[in-house]
C-alpha cells in the first residue's frame, strides 16, 4: 500500500504571476463518501491506499503529501455577459500532476485538485468551502459526463464533514477531489491580456500550445490563431454533445469555460427531463441567458472573448475572426452527426437536417421527455421491415408519449423511410447502434436530489447505487429501472442556483 509519489508541476514551472503557493485548511473529522474506481485505475493509483486514512486526511486537506506543491491559480473573466475582473481559485487548490495509463499522448499526466480546501487569496468574499450538496452533484455528474463519452474534468473521491457551511441554510462541508489533463480556462487568457501583461500572456499562450496543442506549431500562420481555432473546434465538439444529450450547463461564463474543451465546473447543471428549447436549469440566471438553445451562441460569444484576449499576439484582428469563422459551420456539422447516431442514420442526406428539426420541434410542443423518447425510438428500431412503409408495432410505445399524435404520426413515416433508404439496412443493427447512442439513464435533476437527501442523513447507500449504475449508462442494469423512469411531479419544483 503505498502513496502516489510521482508528482509533476508544469504549471507552477510558469512562475508566481500565475498563482498562489499556499497550503490547505484542514477538514474536521473527514469521511469517506465515495471514490470512482475507474479513474483510480486510470490514474494508476493503488486502490487499497486510496481508502486509506492517509489518503482520507490528503483528499479533505488535511495532509500534504511529500511532492505535493499546493496553489491556486488566478484568472478573470466575463459572468453573465459582464466583465467581472479578477477572479482565480476561490474553493480549488491545485496539488500537482499525476502520470496516466496513457504516456504517450498529450494526457499523459493529469493535474489534481481539492475543490472545497478553504480560504484562498481569489476567494472575494466566500469561504473557500463546498457543501456536501453541491459536492455530490459534482462527483456524479463528472463521472456520468464520462461514461457518456462527453468531454469532462473527472472526480477522483469526496470526503465529508461535520464542519458546518453557511448557504441560504447552515450545511456540511466536502471536498472533491477533481482531475483533468489541466484546469485552464478562458478567462486566464484575459486576466493577463486585459492587465496588458502580455510576457505573461505569451507564457502561457506556449504553455498551452506546447503540451496540447502542437500541431499550432506546425501549420502555416500564427500560432496563437492556430491555437484560437484548435479550441473553437473543441468547443464546437464540446457543446455539440451537450447539446445531443439535452444537458444544460447553467454558468457558461468565460471563466468556466476549458481550452481543453472539457466540461468544466458543475455548478447549476442538468439534464431535461421534458425537451423544453427554452429551459433554464439555473435559478440565478433570470434572464435566461444560459437556456439550452442559447448555449451555442453563448460558446461562439466565450469564444470571441478569448479571441480578444489573444489579439496582442496575432497580427491583426481578422485573424482572430478568421479563426472563429469555422465554428460557424462545425458545430452544427458536429451536432448534426450526433443526432443522426441517435436516429441510427449511418449516412449523410441533405434533408437530415430537416428530419431533425422536425423531430425536435414535436418533442418541444408537447416537453416529451428527451431521454426516454429516444430510448424507447431505439427499441422500436429493431421492429422495423426491411423494405416497407408499414409501421410497426413497437412504435406504439413511441406515440405513447405524446398526447397529440399528428405531429409524431407525420414524422415517424418519414424517419422509418429515411433508414430503409440506407444501404444494407438491418434493423437488428440499427437498433444495437442506436442503444450504444440513446442512454437509458442520464443523472436527472430528482435522482441526485434524492441521493443528497439520504447523504445529508449519513445514508450514502443510494449514493453508491446510483453511481454504479450511472458508469454504465447505455446499459440497463437489474434491479435499476426505478434510475431510469420518468421523473416524478415534484421534480419540476426543484430550484438549483450558483449557491454552492
Amino acid at each position: 500500500m503505498s502513496a502516489p509519489t510521482d508528482w509533476g508541476h508544469r504549471f507552477a514551472r510558469l512562475g508566481p504571476a500565475f498563482y498562489t503557493e499556499l497550503p490547505p485548511t484542514p477538514l474536521p473529522a473527514p469521511h469517506w463518501i465515495a471514490h470512482s474506481r475507474p479513474l483510480a485505475r486510470e490514474l494508476g493509483l493503488d486502490e487499497e491506499w486510496l481508502r486509506s486514512e492517509e489518503a482520507l486526511h490528503t483528499f479533505s486537506g488535511n495532509r500534504v503529501l511529500p511532492g505535493m506543491r499546493p496553489l491556486a491559480s488566478v484568472y478573470s473573466g466575463h459572468q453573465f455577459g459582464h466583465w467581472a475582473g479578477q477572479l482565480g481559485d476561490g474553493r480549488a487548490l491545485f496539488l500537482g500532476e499525476l502520470p496516466t495509463a496513457h504516456p504517450d499522448t498529450a494526457h499523459a499526466r493529469w493535474e489534481i485538485q481539492l475543490k472545497g480546501a478553504g480560504r484562498t487569496p481569489y476567494s472575494r468574499m466566500g469561504d473557500g468551502r463546498a457543501v456536501l450538496r453541491s459536492s455530490i452533484r459534482e462527483f456524479l455528474a463528472s463521472e456520468a459526463m464520462h461514461a457518456l463519452g462527453v468531454p469532462t474534468t473527472r472526480a477522483l473521491c469526496l470526503t465529508g464533514s461535520t464542519a458546518k457551511v453557511q448557504r441560504e441554510t447552515v450545511e456540511t462541508a466536502a471536498v472533491v477531489t477533481r482531475a483533468a489533463p489541466n484546469f485552464i480556462r478562458f478567462g486566464h487568457f484575459e486576466h493577463f491580456s486585459h492587465r496588458g501583461q502580455h510576457t505573461e500572456l505569451r507564457a502561457l499562450a506556449d504553455f498551452v500550445i506546447d503540451h496540447f496543442y502542437p500541431e499550432c506549431r506546425h501549420t502555416d500562420g500564427n500560432p496563437y490563431a492556430q491555437l484560437l481555432q484548435a479550441v473553437a473546434h473543441r468547443t464546437a465538439e464540446l457543446v455539440a454533445h451537450w447539446q445531443a444529450v439535452g444537458f444544460c450547463h447553467g454558468v457558461m461564463n468565460t471563466d468556466n469555460m476549458s481550452v481543453l474543451g472539457l466540461t468544466l465546473d458543475y455548478g447549476p447543471f442538468q439534464f431535461m427531463d421534458g425537451f423544453d428549447p427554452h429551459h433554464v436549469c439555473n435559478h440565478s440566471d433570470t434572464q435566461g441567458r444560459y437556456a439550452y438553445a442559447r448555449q451555442p451562441n453563448v460558446a461562439y460569444w466565450n469564444l470571441f472573448c478569448l479571441g480578444q484576449a489573444l489579439l496582442p499576439l496575432m497580427d491583426d484582428q481578422q485573424q482572430a475572426l478568421d479563426a472563429l469563422e469555422p465554428y460557424k459551420t462545425e458545430f452544427p456539422a458536429a451536432l448534426q452527426r450526433r443526432m443522426n447516431a441517435k436516429l441510427g442514420l449511418s449516412n449523410h442526406e441533405d434533408n437530415d437536417p430537416a428530419l431533425t428539426e422536425a423531430l425536435m420541434q414535436a418533442l418541444a410542443r408537447e416537453r416529451v421527455d428527451m431521454t426516454i423518447f429516444f430510448r424507447r425510438l431505439s427499441h422500436a428500431a429493431a421492429t422495423l421491415p426491411a423494405r416497407t412503409s408499414e409501421p410497426a408495432p413497437a412504435l406504439d410505445s413511441v406515440r405513447d408519449l405524446f398526447v397529440q399524435h399528428s405531429a409524431i404520426d407525420a414524422w415517424l413515416p418519414r424517419w422509418q423511410a429515411r433508414l430503409q433508404r440506407q444501404l444494407n439496412f438491418s434493423a437488428s443493427t440499427t437498433a444495437q447502434q442506436m442503444l450504444r447512442t440513446n442512454p437509458h439513464l442520464v443523472l436527472r435533476n430528482h435522482l441526485g436530489e434524492t441521493v443528497i437527501q439520504h447523504a445529508q442523513q449519513g445514508d450514502f447507500a443510494p449514493l453508491h447505487r446510483l453511481q454504479h449504475a450511472l458508469q454504465t449508462p447505455y446499459d440497463a442494469l437489474p434491479d435499476h429501472d426505478d434510475l431510469a423512469d420518468s421523473p416524478p411531479n415534484w421534480a419540476q419544483h426543484i430550484a438549483i442556483s450558483c449557491s454552492s
